[in-house]
């Protein structure tokens, strides 16, 4: 995602050490060591055990300049800390889902493949989108989606799932989808999008703590930045996006270095084409350092 742009955004270069907070399955992490050369290292971190092994087979080849830890990105900056890690020349943040973690219909992330209400990240965590949809309090449930969701029709969407529940657990995604489709208006249920995508964004926001996550993310990781260090965040929805850019211009502000992406940048045509996903990406990109600003 934005592959090209991020790796140009991270100024990538010989003898560069870089953070991949959100690891994935190593496609960014290659990217950059491969532009960086051999001298370039890097540190990916994920919570996500499965995303660790895709990591750790796809950047095999680059043995000892890869260093990978399973770790939620929110203690990135104590991890950090704990490796003995002064800091870093660049650091990326590719926010949301994976598309591997949408494919593996199992895990309950999507509603195209019928699941238990999953939705964890770490399946270590307690909490999953079942606990929320069958245990939450109505008008919390309600105020979970639309903070999370931005999902108009939240109260009624509340409601129904109250109204279903009281006779049994709603245990499946394809059941809660087929729930969400009823209980919104007849006009609001052949959008473009699925009536119950903001739904599932919402509980899967809830169910990683995914917002206090990226704040605590961004409060911590730009001071372990060197002199002239990048931090790139790939964001997919206005809330997130929404946070970035608060706290980039905080930091501006606050004479701690630079935006450097006024606008953000967004993925070309060509991309678009090949992932539709990345349409709605976004790329906002943080310079650390005084001797930065213009």
């Amino acid at each position: 995602m934005l592959l090209r742009e991020t790796v140009a955004a991270l100024l990538a270069g010989p003898g560069k050490v870089f953070l991949d907070a959100t690891v994935g399955y190593g496609g960014h992490a290659a990217a950059l060591l491969d532009a960086g050369g051999p001298e370039a290292r890097l540190i990916g971190m994920d919570k996500d055990p499965r995303a660790i092994e895709g990591a750790r087979q796809s950047l095999g080849q680059y043995g000892d300049r890869v260093m990978l830890i399973h770790e939620d990105f929110r203690n990135a900056a104590s991890r950090l800390d704990a490796l003995g890690v002064a800091t870093v020349d660049g650091v990326l943040a590719d926010l949301g889902v994976s598309s591997p973690q949408f494919d593996e219909g199992e895990r309950g992330f999507s509603f195209r493949s019928d699941a238990p209400l999953d939705m964890r990240m770490n399946p270590n965590s307690p909490t999953t989108a079942w606990h929320l949809v069958n245990q939450t309090p109505t008008d919390e449930l309600a105020d979970l989606l639309w903070n999370y969701g931005e999902e108009r029709f939240s109260r009624r969407i509340a409601a129904k799932i109250d109204e279903v529940r009281q006779r049994k657990p709603i245990e499946r995604t394809m059941e809660l989808a087929s729930l969400v489709f009823y209980a919104v208006p007849p006009f609001y249920r052949h959008r473009r999008i699925h009536p119950a995508t903001r739904t599932f964004q919402a509980l899967r926001i809830a169910v990683n703590q995914e917002l206090e996550a990226l704040r605590e993310f961004l409060d911590a990781v730009p001071s372990r930045l060197s002199e002239g260090g990048r931090l790139a965040v790939i964001s997919f929805h206005s809330l997130e996006d929404r946070i970035v850019k608060e706290r980039f211009r905080a930091l501006d502000r606050e004479e701690k270095g630079r935006v450097v992406t006024k606008k953000p940048l967004i993925a070309e045509d060509d991309e678009i084409s090949r992932n539709p996903r990345s349409r709605s990406a976004k790329l906002r990109v943080f310079e650390q350092g005084k001797a930065s600003k213009e």
